[in-house]
């Protein structure tokens, strides 16, 4: 364990330049008098550690020290870093092994390189979570991404979620996966930052021009406020479901796997044996009235009691179409 720890610490100076005990004990959840022995034990070793007191001291190597490098070029470099998810690591508990693979890696980085890594986890931005969504074509996901590496500004002709088209200049700052749907965030002449969905982008170009990246935008945490937000206003309608046991499969096929916890989740009702109740929330009652119709009797709206008369009247109508010979 030991041992580990110790190419940590080494990795961890040969990647900030100089640390706090206080910060390294931190990091590696040791006392700080572990790290001081570490230390010697880095200095004994042939290693060029040392630590000056006072207020701008700290922990460091000599700038002459580098471990060997990786070898790894430019694109393997991006490669790595383009598709490092924290969040799903985390949910696999292998949060910790990947920020210790990833500090050895920068580490081991040559100095262009580290700014390559910085520069692609500055604008691409993995969401793990999905929205329920199915794969969506994105022809100019190629182009977006050049607008995005080179800070070139995008002219595009695209169609909003109520179907009509607007013509947009931005300043594309950043890419964001939400599981299978990309999405790209850009500034506009306003000042205005706008979330665009690609597979919504109908025709797109290159103006030429190159604009300026706001050196304080982070585009993890203004995705994180403007989901939470999309969310709160998307979610405005909750409806509840009473699901027989052999429907799992298709409302996971629906509304994607994260269903099959609420069904796990949910005790059977006692009017029937192995049924479950289960709430989901909607936009609309329009919207939840066409998604839920299409699932047939795989589930039975329970509540609200408009939503039941809504599709009661749908499903009537449909029936009469189809009652007769065509």
């Amino acid at each position: 364990m030991r041992a580990d720890r110790l190419i940590s610490l080494l990795m961890l100076l040969q990647a900030n330049g100089r640390m706090t005990a206080d910060d390294l004990a931190e990091r590696l959840e040791v006392s700080t008098r572990t790290i001081y022995r570490d230390l010697d034990a880095l200095s004994i070793s042939g290693v060029p550690v040392y630590a000056e007191r006072g207020p701008n001291g700290g922990c460091m190597l000599m700038e002459s020290y580098r471990t060997n490098l990786t070898g790894l070029n430019e694109k393997e470099v991006q490669a790595l870093f383009m598709f490092t998810v924290p969040g799903l690591l985390a949910d696999l508990g292998a949060d910790k092994a990947s920020e210790a693979a990833m500090l050895k890696l920068m580490a081991s980085l040559p100095a262009p390189f580290q700014q390559d890594a910085t520069f692609v986890q500055q604008r691409l931005h993995l969401d793990p979570a999905a929205w329920f969504q199915s794969d969506e074509e994105v022809p100019y996901l190629p182009l977006v991404q050049t607008a995005v590496w080179e800070n070139k500004r995008l002219r595009m002709n695209y169609r909003r979620g109520d179907g009509q088209w607007v013509k947009r200049l931005i300043d594309p700052y950043g890419l964001v996966a939400k599981a299978s749907v990309w999405y790209v965030v850009g500034g506009m002449y306003n000042s205005m930052i706008q979330v665009y969905r690609v597979s919504r982008i109908m025709d797109a170009e290159l103006t030429g021009s190159q604009f300026e990246r706001p050196k304080d935008f982070d585009l993890a945490a203004y995705w994180q406020t403007w989901r939470d937000q999309f969310e709160a206003r998307q979610n405005s309608l909750t409806v509840t479901l009473r699901v027989p046991p052999h429907s799992g499969p298709l409302l996971a096929l629906v509304f994607g796997e994260g269903i099959v916890n609420l069904l796990l989740a949910s005790s059977p009702t006692e009017d029937a044996a192995g049924y479950a109740t289960i709430s989901l929330t909607f936009d609309t009652i329009e919207t939840a009235c066409r998604q839920l119709l299409g699932l047939g009797t795989a589930v039975e709206v329970i509540a609200p009691q408009e939503l039941r008369q809504m599709m009661h009247e749908q499903a009537s109508l449909t029936a009469e179409q189809y009652n007769s010979p065509s």
